[in-house]
């Protein structure tokens, strides 16, 4: 008897032992359900409501607490988690020096160690001549999209120097701009109001002067009877395509007599300073373009015969002498003036590269060559905006349907 009621009273003790075992787990889990954690400044009032506490602003060192108040600690937390969203927003807005002027010139600077000389002084213009003037003053929460639509319309009405009106490929340049300043305003926490989405431009590219075999076969008897470096200059732009700045560039050197090839390396290019007094620009020797245009390009043994009687070790190509050379607006001058002593229809000096790309596709060139002797990053811009077919070239692949059926 007495066995049995020890067994009934450990029996007893374990039911009662997890009984109160799962009351404790039970209040631990409200407990932990209601109970704020270390640090997000919730708190139980006296009066039986939860109050959140967050910093609103500090002053002198000094932190001003706002408060959220709530019937519970769940509603409470949700309350200080809005007060905190609203006030980080108010602060993004009170961001200072956020007109579009100062924060253009903090992109340039931004991204001016990574551009070209070249390239960051056409920004520089476009911001300058285009944006500031029309912008400058305003912030960039307060531009919209109407008012870059107007903007786009009086840069293609009366924009430029002579209210001219702006071809499309300047006013897409700009609107890049403007894009690339809004992604950097919103890297950096500014207030934007507008989208260049909202602008539809589509580029023109104006009819391409190209050279027709009577016009170009005047222009070679032409530079063959009146030849000085100059005149060699502009012949070897002909049988090879090279830019007006890569052919101010060109030292003898840069000819390779045994190798029988051409290696293009820098471009001549006059641009801005910032120099306060004396000549606002100042020519300058430069890479290329891109790196598409580090190129080697073979040459013609008929013209090597002809490089080979002028060729001047360390000279610049087109003066014969080792510092003095001649810029590409000379060289353009030069040109004009030369193609109007042939009777020719005037034209500047990019005609010669796009009558050589011309005359290479009729020759049977493959595009992939050419493209490279061109310096030019793909193909498809080879072709788009250099392979100009003559009405000629047209008809003959046209006749070519003879082979294939008769027509009675």
């Amino acid at each position: 008897m007495l066995v049995c009621v020890d067994i009934q009273n450990a029996f007893c003790s374990k039911e009662m032992f997890r009984e109160i075992n799962y009351r404790q787990k039970s209040c631990q889990i409200r407990r932990d359900w209601i109970m704020p954690r270390t640090g997000e400044n919730i708190y139980k009032r006296k009066d039986g409501r939860w109050e959140g506490r967050y910093i609103k602003e500090k002053n002198g060192g000094k932190a001003k607490y706002g408060s959220v108040y709530a019937r519970s600690y769940k509603e409470v937390k949700g309350k200080l988690e809005e007060a905190k969203k609203e006030l980080d927003g108010k602060k993004s807005y009170s961001i200072p020096g956020k007109k579009m002027e100062d924060i253009g010139r903090n992109w340039l600077s931004e991204i001016s160690v990574s551009l070209k000389e070249s390239s960051a002084n056409k920004y520089e213009d476009i911001l300058r001549c285009y944006i500031f003037p029309e912008f400058g003053e305003n912030e960039l929460s307060e531009i919209t999209n109407q008012h870059l639509m107007n903007f786009v319309n009086n840069l293609l009405v009366s924009g430029g120097v002579n209210k001219q009106g702006l071809a499309s490929a300047t006013v897409i340049e700009i609107m890049s701009v403007m894009n690339r300043i809004r992604i950097y305003a919103m890297r950096k926490s500014y207030p934007v109001a507008f989208s260049v989405e909202c602008i539809s431009l589509k580029r023109e590219y104006k009819n391409i002067r190209v050279f027709s075999l009577e016009e170009e076969g005047r222009l070679l008897n032409y530079l063959q009877k009146h030849m000085e470096l100059p005149e060699l200059g502009i012949l070897l732009c002909l049988f090879t395509g090279i830019r007006v700045g890569e052919l101010c560039a060109i030292k003898w050197d840069d000819i390779d007599i045994s190798e029988k090839k051409l290696s293009v390396r820098k471009t001549l290019q006059r641009l801005r300073t910032s120099k306060p007094e004396g000549c606002k620009t100042e020519v300058k020797l430069l890479e290329p373009k891109s790196s598409s245009s580090v190129r080697d390009i073979p040459l013609p043994d008929a013209l090597m015969e002809l490089l080979e009687k002028f060729y001047i070790s360390g000279a610049f190509l087109l003066t014969g002498e080792n510092s003095r050379f001649i810029e590409p607006r000379t060289m353009q001058n030069r040109f004009k003036k030369i193609i109007a002593a042939c009777g020719i229809q005037d034209a500047n000096f990019h005609t010669t590269r796009h009558t050589f790309a011309t005359r290479c596709i009729e020759l049977g060139f493959d595009v992939k060559s050419l493209s490279e002797i061109l310096g030019h990053a793909n193909v498809a811009i080879t072709m788009n905006r250099y392979v100009h077919p003559s009405m000629e070239l047209k008809r003959e692949n046209m006749n070519r349907f003879s082979d294939l059926f008769t027509v009675k």
